[in-house]
């Protein structure tokens, strides 16, 4: 077992399934001799040949449609998008024919293609790098949306995605990139898709977020511990099949809600999860469900982007609004 990073993570779980399985393919651009532009396949060019890691040209359309052909026909690729505002140019692929294969051909073909992107801000870069996009991936029939928040989650539920029949977009939240390590033992086990993770146990208030909020949210429950608040923590994780009944069980409990992502709020998935629990645990609200974004507005400049971003300040303070109502 070794203590990794989260984009290590990600290598180690590329490694792992392409060593298990010979038709998992990683390509994109700059993936191959340069070991992506955050070293996320730093070694497997040469460890799996490039046959197995291909350097692609600048066009997103282009090779996630490859990769859409490759799935159609028995091979898992694993597609890397430099970043995430650059995932834009291949929905075209990812809602016409990614998602809709199985449907469109009555299951005689499947499409197990993994598009991978570093996701998020907080590295003060500019707009097109620093976006949080998952409602558009979210809103795809027939494609689930995967977000890790630590290395362990990071390699396990890579490992699910790789394995899933189905188109996965797996977000990656940069922020949290080299932030901090964490035991991971590469062993082939992966995580379950589908289901969100119960972090922290709490009995007056629920936080629900999902990849770099989550450690956000982490620090926000030690605050308010200190303040006598027990808060309960739910990492979403899988965004969509969205896990309803550890929301709403975890809401039951504690009788309030607080959800915290940095994407914009309007009909994003904090929207979706605050109507879950208006239409199905409305009973259990001891007070208004609470939403701690991002703006609509474009991404800002960097010198912004702390403005920009959910800050512990915010969660807190939202936090302690729903208490009021004790």
């Amino acid at each position: 077992m070794s203590a990794l990073t989260l984009v290590e993570a990600v290598r180690t779980a590329l490694a792992r399934a392409m060593e298990e399985d010979p038709t998992v393919l990683v390509l994109g651009e700059d993936v191959g001799k340069d070991g992506g532009v955050f070293r996320a396949t730093e070694g497997l060019f040469e460890r799996f040949g490039p046959e197995r890691v291909l350097d692609t040209p600048l066009s997103e359309a282009l090779f996630t449609g490859l990769a859409v052909g490759l799935g159609a026909q028995g091979f898992r690729p694993v597609v890397e998008f430099q970043f995430d505002g650059f995932m834009y140019p291949a929905l075209d692929q990812l809602v016409n024919h990614a998602g809709r294969l199985r449907a469109r051909t009555r299951g005689r073909l499947g499409c197990p293609i993994v598009l991978r992107a570093p996701y998020g801000g907080g590295i003060r870069a500019p707009e097109h790098h620093s976006e949080s996009p998952e409602a558009f991936f979210a809103h795809v029939p027939g494609v689930r949306t995967v977000i890790p928040s630590s290395p362990a989650k990071a390699y396990g539920l890579l490992l699910a995605a790789i394995r899933d029949p189905d188109p996965v977009v797996f977000l990656e939240p940069k922020r949290i990139y080299r932030a901090f390590r964490e035991e991971v033992a590469d062993d082939g086990t992966a995580l379950p898709l589908d289901r969100a993770f119960l972090l922290r146990e709490g009995r007056d208030l629920t936080l629900v977020a999902w990849g770099a909020m989550i450690p956000l949210c982490l620090k926000a429950a030690e605050r308010l511990a200190e303040e006598g608040v027990s808060a309960e923590l739910v990492d979403v994780a899988t965004l969509k099949p969205l896990d309803t009944g550890t929301i709403l069980d975890s809401v039951a409990k504690t009788g309030r809600c607080v959800i915290v992502h940095e994407a914009p709020p309007s009909y994003g998935p904090g929207a979706e999860i605050a109507a879950l629990l208006a239409s199905e645990g409305l009973f259990s609200l001891l007070a208004p469900v609470a939403r701690v974004t991002g703006f609509d507005v474009p991404t800002p400049l960097p010198k912004l982007e702390d403005v920009f971003l959910p800050a512990l300040a915010d969660v807190l303070a939202a936090c302690r609004a729903a208490l009021v109502h004790r």
